[in-house]
């Protein structure tokens, strides 16, 4: 097995210019003075090539080459998936000059600053040169990398590996037509249920007391991870002991930021319970997007917003909030958290309506990379899309097409992954509760590690070994489907709106 060794010393060096590249990026949404954006940018795209040339070198191609000597990659064994994955990298990775590399890197590290201030300011029109720059950027990426149908797949597999944008539209579809009357039966009775409880004034200092406390509870390891203040929420990971979330606070609002910290938790779950095994090999990470997106959407929603979880946590919140909830029933808050109106911000959208957020996305993404929409047209397309969708329009850019930050990113091709995510949570939870029926139970009385033993079990550990459908496969016993979500979504809210 020398090899075999000599590689996941590669691979685990290869690992630690990436971690450190993700360092700096979280830095940079984090605490770096707004000065330093041109000097990270440059630092990132150093650090980006270093690692791709060294996974690209002949040197990696000949260790996996004889490592495949050494190991039965056709079996079923840790070290057979270790060169199988190493191996799928490369290649995907060896079709992309290291310039190009660079270049993204350098790019969208810059972007990420105009489009603080775009957003900040409400300009489009000062986010827009860069916007097209990276989306002729994925266009070139997308050709490096190859296709067969449609130039989106090759995007999408980074994220949601196998999978096409053929499947997606597919899924969605069969979820739009159960989705959208259920969505438009709760609409036509929204004055059932009020939100107003939400949007009273909490002070910052106390949300984020009570998210922290709600986030141990859950299992999130401090010790091993840590939460701050940003833009736009999310969870990065340096190591399965170094796993950091963050998260975005409004005085007058309570959900964004507690629900955002759940939301990035249910990710952090996932990071912090790899197996020790996977460390230093390209397996120590999420399968993909949307597996990874399920352990968010579970904690967040399914457990998160559930009866049982405020039966235990709304005595605390009561009392953290001193003087701010005493006129609001237990009944009465589950009710706001669980409300369900059109809305224009994705991250605070509601379990109902979130998939149409996803679905809006998606389609925007296939017609500008198709060439049939332009950037500049897009904003319009954007509030166009939201009004069939949701029967509102953004009363600014802001709101609209300026609010996720994940094309300043480069990461085009990533939000199906949302949606698909949100379906599986249901999936992977009817799966955790055939096995476990006294989960519900044990969330009422804050005991939650047999819902997280049994994610850990039949997900995290795993990280990459499997490809995705073989890990739902695995764990549920069948591929995606949406019939657990809507199961999920009628039995909640039949009785919270009376239908």
């Amino acid at each position: 097995m020398q090899s075999f060794n000599a590689l996941k010393e590669r691979t685990k060096d290869i690992l630690n210019l990436k971690y450190a590249t993700a360092l700096l990026e979280w830095d940079q949404q984090t605490y770096m003075p707004e000065g330093a954006a041109e000097a990270r940018a440059s630092q990132i795209a150093t650090l980006s090539k270093l690692a791709h040339e060294m996974l690209t070198a002949d040197e990696t191609w000949k260790l996996i080459e004889a490592a495949e000597r050494e190991v039965d990659t056709n079996s079923d064994s840790l070290e057979a998936a270790i060169v199988r994955i190493t191996k799928r990298d490369f290649e995907r990775s060896n079709k992309l000059p290291s310039q190009f590399v660079a270049e993204f890197a350098a790019t969208t590290a810059m972007a990420h600053e105009i489009w603080v201030k775009a957003r900040a300011n409400n300009d489009y029109a000062a986010f827009l040169p860069t916007l097209e720059k990276i989306f002729d950027l994925c266009r070139q990426q997308a050709e490096y990398l190859g296709y067969e149908d449609h130039i989106y797949d090759a995007l999408l597999d980074i994220f949601e590996p196998n999978a096409k944008s053929a499947y997606v539209a597919k899924v969605f579809s069969n979820l739009r037509e159960e989705l959208v009357p259920f969505a438009q039966a709760i609409f036509e009775h929204q004055d059932r249920v009020s939100d107003e409880p939400l949007h009273r004034q909490f002070p910052l200092e106390q949300q984020e007391t009570f998210g922290l406390m709600i986030a141990r509870a859950l299992g999130y390891d401090f010790k091993r991870g840590r939460q701050d203040k940003v833009v736009h929420p999310f969870c990065t990971s340096f190591s399965r002991n170094d796993v950091r979330i963050t998260t975005r606070f409004y005085p007058d609002f309570l959900s964004p930021a507690l629900f955002g910290t759940i939301h990035e938790t249910g990710h952090a779950l996932y990071e912090q319970g790899l197996s020790p095994e996977l460390d230093g090999t390209f397996l120590a990470d999420g399968v993909s997007l949307g597996v990874h997106e399920s352990q968010s959407r579970l904690w967040e929603n399914i457990v998160g917003r559930s009866y049982g979880f405020w039966s235990y946590f709304y005595p605390d919140a009561q009392r953290i909030f001193a003087g701010i909830l005493d006129d609001v029933s237990l009944d009465e808050f589950y009710k706001a958290i669980n409300a369900v109106k059109p809305s224009f911000i994705r991250v605070e959208a509601d379990e109902v309506t979130y998939p149409l957020h996803i679905m809006l996305r998606f389609e925007l993404e296939l017609d500008i990379l198709s060439g049939n929409l332009s950037l500049k047209d897009a904003p319009e397309a954007w509030n166009s899309k939201m009004q069939t969708y949701l029967g509102i329009t953004p009363p600014n850019d802001s709101e609209g097409i300026l609010q996720d930050v994940h094309w300043s990113s480069g990461i085009i091709g990533y939000f199906p992954t949302y949606a698909l995510g949100t379906l599986l949570s249901a999936q992977l939870y009817e799966a955790a509760l055939k096995d476990h029926p006294s989960i519900p139970e044990e969330i009422q009385i804050g005991k939650f590690d047999t819902l997280l033993e049994w994610m850990r079990t039949n997900i995290h550990q795993h990280g990459r070994r499997y490809m995705p459908d073989e890990l739902i496969q695995k764990a549920t016993g069948q591929s995606l489907t949406h019939a657990p979500y809507m199961r999920y979504l009628k039995e909640k809210y039949t009785p919270i709106y009376d239908l």
